[in-house]
């Protein structure tokens, strides 16, 4: 039995035995035999205060390349992708960026082919599984896609509940739009998530971009296994801004860095070295997770790859990766070997 078919199987076992989340997952974990296939071959995740942490209690910080728009990048949401950002690459997370809406050149979105993102999706979460990695199931928005996403998060929670190795993200980016808005949409989709996956650990947005964090931190939610996304592209988004994390850590906003680049915000222009490690420096010293931006071949810096990166990446060669994918390399090995 694979795990991913283990861990369905393990959903509906949990599902038909439990009334109360919070109080029956230890009491069904405890009677499953220690020899049985439906064993997580992760760890659970659960946030407490402002950290991320590991079942046993220990700081989870996870790091990883992200996935490109699914609709436009599909090429790459593959079984070989994720093994190779695993073995090759020493990451313990990725991200698949399931693209909401159209948006610019992002054509072919979750708005026109439902049941394809729902398909790419399954495809890479089914991946990391198999090669025991965590995966951020992003619902990539700029704009409040509430009835759509509804859509979407019930069909992947349906289908895989509390997998431990899933990390639901509600709204990648939301544009120039008040908290209470925010808010609003997440007291909808969280619950609608919890039906499912009563223990998953989900992202919530933040104002302008995912900037606004210190903003997020003066009214959150009242739901357990909250993270806050806070992203930067270290071109652009300067020592103001982590002035303005640092705020929300200190009012006590557990946050993941889900998306960030060492260029400018536009995804393009001059890798900011300098800016960069500064990032990396205040990602670890308040051990925040972080994925970085993307697993494309689009001409741009973002893009971590040359067009002729094949689509499996174990068959990607040095020559295949544009100078950010070496650096997001390097991050990723340097980060997870010390944390």
């Amino acid at each position: 039995m694979n795990k991913r078919t283990a861990y369905a199987i393990a959903s509906i076992m949990l599902a038909s035995l439990s009334q109360s989340c919070a109080t029956s997952s230890k009491k069904n974990a405890d009677s499953i035999p220690e020899d049985s296939a439906v064993t997580a071959t992760v760890s659970p995740l659960k946030v407490e205060g402002t950290a991320l942490l590991y079942e046993n209690g220990d700081t989870a910080v996870l790091t990883g390349p992200s996935l490109g728009w699914h609709s436009n990048w599909e090429r790459f949401y593959n079984e070989g992708t994720v093994k190779a950002l695993k073995e090759k690459w020493g990451a313990n997370i990725t991200r698949a960026a399931i693209g909401a809406h159209e948006s610019g050149d992002i054509t072919g979105t979750f708005d026109a082919n439902p049941e394809k993102a729902i398909t790419v999706a399954s495809k890479v979460i089914d991946a990391a599984i198999d090669n025991d990695m965590y995966i951020i199931c992003d619902w990539h928005s700029h704009d409040n896609t509430l009835e759509n996403a509804k859509s979407f998060f019930t069909a992947i929670t349906e289908k895989y509940g509390d997998s431990p190795n899933i990390i639901y993200e509600i709204w990648n980016e939301p544009l120039d739009i008040p908290w209470q808005e925010i808010k609003d949409y997440a007291a909808s989709i969280v619950p609608l998530i919890r039906e499912n996956a009563p223990n998953s650990v989900i992202i919530v947005g933040t104002p302008k971009w995912d900037q606004d964090v210190d903003v997020a931190a003066q009214s959150p939610l009242d739901f357990k296994n909250i993270l806050y996304s806070l992203h930067y592209y270290a071109g652009t988004h300067k020592e103001w801004n982590r002035n303005k994390a640092e705020k929300a850590i200190e009012a006590g906003l557990p946050l993941i860095i889900s998306e960030c680049g060492s260029m400018d915000h536009t995804g393009d222009g001059p890798i900011d070295y300098e800016s960069w490690q500064e990032w990396v420096d205040f990602a670890d010293r308040n051990k925040l997770s972080m994925l970085m931006w993307n697993i494309a071949d689009k001409n741009e810096t973002c893009s971590m790859l040359l067009p002729t990166a094949p689509d499996n990446g174990m068959e990607w060669k040095d020559s295949d990766l544009k100078e950010w994918a070496k650096l997001a390399k390097q991050t990723t090995q340097e980060r997870n070997s010390k944390h």
